[in-house]
């Protein structure tokens, strides 16, 4: 295994950052930790490139132990925080050579791993790292954290408050870096980035709710869900909430997902009801779970 989880948990004075968490990381897999905001990603990534000590377990990355062989994790992994880290000051060149020299490397040494991304940000490589938008950014950082050749990468969140067209960009990028043999664990609140790891552990309130394949864990959704739209989707989502038997109503889109408690739901029964609220232009309509779904379902 690239990376083992056992039983970790962390606290920061009367608050549970993290309890129990476990996981296994094969080499060369990209896998995915997919939560919300405060969940505890940010937490476990810090234990697991050693910068945070956990209150108890136990974790190992590329065969290491987080606690005793901190430092040669540290020259094995390459870490890419949730916010900007380099130096805004220094040019995209610049800041590459420092964290190459800092790792005892080139560029050189290194450029077939980086190029297919530092081509799309060489002919700026004398720009000031602070005036680059969040994509370049992105691709730097990302550049920053390869280029001493690691067997690890850690990213949190790099795809948040980036545009669509980056996000895509840079979840192709990781694509290729794992053909390499790269072993990746990547965080993110999106839920469709979930669908493009190979394994994922969904998490919240700092508890493992499951791991398993994206398309496995959405099978295990029980429910049928139901698409559901009208002309006021305010009203639509007060009057289904206020259904008595909703098991549960969801925003998703231009739609509210909808789940009923009833093993014999007709759909008409509740059309009639919605009417009855003063709601039109309703449809009802059958739908496949998404890994959101099941993110919802198992958080409740």
């Amino acid at each position: 295994m690239s990376i083992t989880v056992s039983n970790i948990s962390k606290s920061y004075k009367s608050v549970k950052a993290l309890e129990n968490i476990y996981f296994n990381v094969k080499e060369g897999e990209l896998f995915g930790l997919i939560g919300p905001d405060g969940a505890g990603k940010t937490t476990l990534f810090r234990i697991l490139t050693t910068l945070l000590i956990a209150n108890e377990g136990s974790a190992t990355v590329a065969g290491f132990d987080v606690v005793s062989d901190y430092k040669k994790i540290r020259n094995n992994v390459g870490y890419m925080p949730g916010k900007f880290s380099l130096y805004q000051d220094l040019t995209i060149e610049e800041n590459l050579n420092f964290f190459a020299t800092i790792f005892g490397t080139t560029i050189k040494e290194n450029y077939e791993l980086i190029k297919d991304i530092y081509v799309q940000i060489e002919p700026f490589k004398d720009r000031r790292a602070g005036k680059l938008s969040g994509g370049m950014k992105q691709k730097l950082a990302l550049c920053c954290a390869l280029i001493h050749k690691p067997k690890v990468l850690f990213l949190d969140e790099p795809t948040t408050g980036v545009d669509p067209v980056s996000r895509k960009e840079f979840w192709d990028m990781l694509k290729r870096l794992q053909q390499k043999g790269i072993t990746i664990l990547v965080s993110t609140p999106y839920m469709d980035e979930a669908a493009l790891c190979d394994r994922v552990a969904l998490i919240q309130d700092g508890k493992i709710l499951q791991v398993d394949a994206p398309n496995a864990i959405v099978k295990h959704y029980s429910k049928q869900i139901y698409n559901i739209s009208a002309h006021n989707m305010y009203l639509l989502i007060n009057a289904l909430k206020s259904y008595k038997y909703n098991h549960s109503v969801y925003p998703f889109g231009e739609f509210v997902h909808y789940t009923d408690q009833r093993a014999d739901f007709n759909p008409e029964n509740l059309k009639v009801y919605l009417e009855s609220k003063k709601l039109s232009q309703i449809v009802i309509k059958n739908t496949e779970p998404t890994i959101e779904d099941t993110f919802m379902e198992l958080a409740k």
